[in-house]
């Protein structure tokens, strides 16, 4: 994840920017003058790799600008809002981003919309979610829920149960606790507040460390479990290199083959892991199909003015999430690693 900003264009005042941004969609536009920016937390992670080459790919299908941009790492909030501010000053029509520091990223949204640009959250949400127009993502607590259901079925009896978890980061970003908490949920656990991460009482739950999403996070972030603990048999991740991590740091202690691993995310190293037996579900999303979608709103957008509808019963469009796994459970529908092999990314 170490990668320069892809474009770098000086900032300039939104004070300055703001009568030009607005006018310029005042006219229903031509699909040449629309500019769509993408801005992903990295340029490097394959989920970013593969929602830029959806976003790439519609654009070019609907004759589009797309201007990209990526953070020299996961958190890099400043390079974000040079992103931002950069996209204002193109006069671009709507900005697709993940996020780095959803609450952090507030303000300049804020006036990113006043100036009339239609602004997307893919796969992460802002904080609040009405930061943005709209939210374009995996249903992130679903996808918890359903790894939770898998393992807590496979287990069979979760009395037993001696879990950890290995999440992202201490900010508690929101795509790191619906995860968590829809994990929680889907196993049997009481999660208290469904916002909050590490407030259950529960005490199968051994307990909680932070990974950024690594896989050297994932190893040391068991071992230090593990200390604690050497009985855990239930370790969730919030994504596959964690996982993948993890597991290296379960063979140091003797024990890879004797806890389930579940996980989110559905890129093809993953999927193999699942393959392998690394990993016994995942809960796969799709980075092209939010960023393609993405595209496609912005584009309507500035044709008509029509910003995207949620979908039923949600504050987000929701782009699908599937259950993978080799052992099917009764009851939780699920792909098995072939045929997941055949749509995963990275």
């Amino acid at each position: 994840m170490k990668s320069k900003i892809i474009r770098t264009l000086t900032a300039v005042s939104f004070v300055a920017l703001t009568g030009v941004a607005a006018g310029s969609i005042t006219a229903p536009a031509m699909a040449a003058d629309i500019i769509v920016g993408l801005i992903t937390k990295t340029n490097t992670n394959p989920f970013f790799v593969k929602m830029r080459e959806g976003a790439e790919a519609k654009a070019k299908e609907l004759g589009v600008e797309l201007r990209t941009y990526a953070g020299k790492y996961d958190g890099d909030n400043a390079a974000q809002i040079e992103a931002i501010e950069s996209l204002v000053a193109a006069g671009a029509k709507g900005i697709l981003i993940t996020p780095s520091d959803p609450a952090g990223l507030t303000e300049t949204v804020q006036r990113a919309r006043e100036a009339g640009l239609l602004v997307i959250a893919l796969d992460t949400p802002f904080d609040p979610p009405e930061t943005a127009d709209a939210t374009f993502a995996t249903d992130n607590f679903k996808a918890g829920e359903l790894i939770g259901e898998w393992a807590a079925a496979t287990m069979g009896d979760t009395t037993k149960a001696k879990i950890a978890t290995l999440d992202l980061s201490p900010a508690q970003v929101t795509v790191d606790v619906l995860r968590n908490q829809g994990f929680l949920k889907g196993f049997g656990v009481d999660v208290k507040d469904v916002h909050k991460m590490y407030d259950e009482t529960d005490k199968r739950i051994v307990g909680g460390d932070v990974t950024q999403g690594a896989e050297e996070g994932g190893r040391t972030a068991i071992e230090n479990l593990m200390q604690k603990d050497p009985n855990i048999n239930v370790v969730y991740t919030i994504n596959e290199p964690a996982a993948a991590g993890a597991y290296e740091g379960l063979k140091s202690f003797g024990k890879a083959g004797d806890v389930l691993i579940v996980s989110v995310d559905g890129g093809c190293p993953g999927v193999k892991n699942i393959k392998e037996g690394v990993i016994g579900a995942t809960s796969m999303q799709f980075p092209l199909r939010m960023a393609s979608l993405g595209v496609e709103a912005v584009v309507e957008y500035a044709k008509t003015g029509k910003k995207p509808v949620n979908s039923e019963g949600l504050n987000f469009t929701n782009t699908g999430v599937e259950l993978v796994t080799d052992h099917p459970v009764k009851g939780i529908p699920s792909i098995t690693s072939e045929e997941a092999l055949k749509q995963c990314w990275g």
